[in-house]
């Protein structure tokens, strides 16, 4: 099984966040319903433009998204 989306992208969680990654990442640690446990990107894109306080980081998600199904792939070479 591989890493979730969710457990990749808590590697940008910051206490003060300064990127746009890290904000995104403080946001869904926050989420209590996010899929933490999800690698399909149609359940959590759907999430992700569905829930509000992600609306104004869709393109965060699609570039966080391509970075962490590259690492996937490259943990599996």
């Amino acid at each position: 099984m591989n890493r979730s989306f969710y457990h990749y992208v808590m590697k940008y969680r910051e206490p003060s966040p300064k990127t746009p990654q890290s904000e995104f990442a403080n946001r869904m640690y926050d989420d209590l319903d996010f899929p933490k446990m999800s690698e399909d990107y149609h359940e959590i894109s759907e999430y992700v433009e569905l829930t509000e306080v992600y609306n104004d980081q869709i393109s965060v998600f699609d570039d966080l998204w391509e970075d962490y199904r590259i690492t996937i792939k490259n943990e599996l070479s």
